[in-house]
């Protein structure tokens, strides 16, 4: 199998719901990143990007199914650069990140593009179609943004809880406090704001329709602040809150992947290497652990364990979640962990979660020069995805 590099990385900043980026369709917003990507390596023939990966939650409305070919074509690629787009929810531009290191692997691609994207802000409602015309009750419609629609009845109703709720349920099994979520939440925001003061997300970051930088990050926020917001899930004993919660978001990210005669002909460095990933199941309510055995799993193929890792970026999905995680982990030094924040300060565009952080960690390794890096992420429905990067 063939070493699998990624040379690149790059993302919008993170708009928040109805903010910045609500007038951008997310096929626009695909289609500027692959367009910053490929302009960043002048080496680079667009004619010789094998297929574009891309991953996308939603796939109901602006997206037309393919968004990854929508963007190939917006983005004024040849016609005969191909898209793929790729689904598994949260997990999707992880997911679409591994599908093309994969194909590099096996050498049926020399290089490729992945990334995702997901504006949760223009997510469509949609009506289920009729079993015959003009029914004479009402009609139901739903909304595309996140969480469950449309249930199989078949479905057990603990596994179709609302996400928030999955996070209560590990807050009650790991007892973990609403102190605990709230001081964890808080911390993302200060390191979240101290990276971008200190210009570290200067290489990484592409503005897009005005917006320069992540719309969702709260320097100011306190204790205090955060303490007095009310339980969203539980009326009575709850603690998972907006505050402590991922919020719903709109961004794009994409990275550049080649193999060793890739490399030769654009005439770079890699940001790190492919290492090795993992994908596991867990039950649905508990959708928030889905990542510890993938990382597990994913380390063990790499050879390494946790002590070996010098950053780890681990999806926010909510505090509750990323603490039951952690808590694991007993090797993790917490000191390498979302070093520059992470999606409870950023934001988590479902779609185009998974690819951030793979170029996040990427990036890092990048700057400290060598090292092992994990990315993972919990999915709703119950999985999780880990990918491990190295750089020599």
């Amino acid at each position: 199998m063939a070493a699998v590099y990624i040379v690149d990385a790059v993302r919008t900043p993170i708009g928040k719901y109805a903010g910045a980026l609500a007038g951008t369709r997310p096929d626009d917003l695909a289609a500027h990143v692959v367009r910053e990507l490929a302009g960043r390596s002048p080496e680079l023939d667009p004619a010789r990007i094998d297929d574009v990966y891309f991953g996308n939650a939603n796939g109901a409305g602006e997206e037309n199914r393919d968004v990854a070919r929508m963007a190939v074509l917006l983005a004024g690629l040849p016609v005969t650069v191909p898209g793929v787009t790729v689904n598994r929810l949260c997990g999707s531009g992880l997911e679409a990140v591994i599908q093309a290191a994969r194909a590099i692997a096996a050498g049926d691609a020399s290089i490729a593009i992945a990334g995702g994207v997901e504006s949760m802000t223009r997510a469509p409602w949609v009506l289920p179609k009729p079993e015959r015309a003009f029914p004479a009750g009402p009609q139901t419609m739903h909304s595309t943004t996140l969480g469950w629609r449309m249930v199989n009845p078949a479905m057990p109703d603990e596994w179709t809880v609302a996400l928030g709720e999955g996070a209560e349920l590990l807050a009650d099994r790991y007892g973990i406090s609403r102190a605990d979520q709230d001081a964890f939440a808080l911390a993302s925001h200060q390191k979240a704001a101290a990276a971008w003061d200190a210009g570290l997300y200067d290489g990484e970051v592409v503005p897009v329709a005005g917006l320069t930088r992540d719309e969702c990050v709260r320097p100011g926020s306190t204790l205090e602040a955060l303490g007095r917001l009310k339980p969203v899930f539980r009326a009575d004993g709850g603690t998972v809150t907006a505050g402590n919660s991922s919020p719903l978001n709109d961004g794009a990210a994409a990275l550049l992947l080649c193999d060793e005669a890739g490399l030769a002909e654009l005439g770079r460095e890699p940001l790190a290497r492919i290492g090795a990933s993992a994908v596991t199941g867990i039950e649905p309510q508990f959708y928030g652990l889905g990542p510890v055995q993938a990382a597990e799993r994913a380390l063990e193929r790499a050879g390494r364990g946790f002590g070996d890792l010098g950053v780890v970026e681990l999806n926010e999905a909510f505090a509750a979640q990323a603490l039951a995680c952690v808590r694991q982990w007993k090797d993790l030094d917490p000191a390498v962990l979302n070093p520059r924040g992470g999606a409870l300060a950023l934001g988590h565009p479902l779609g185009a979660s998974g690819a951030r952080l793979a170029g996040a960690v990427a990036h890092q390794l990048a700057a400290a020069g060598s090292g092992t890096g994990l990315a993972s992420l919990c999915i709703g429905v119950g999985q999780g995805l880990a990918l491990v990067l190295e750089r020599d």
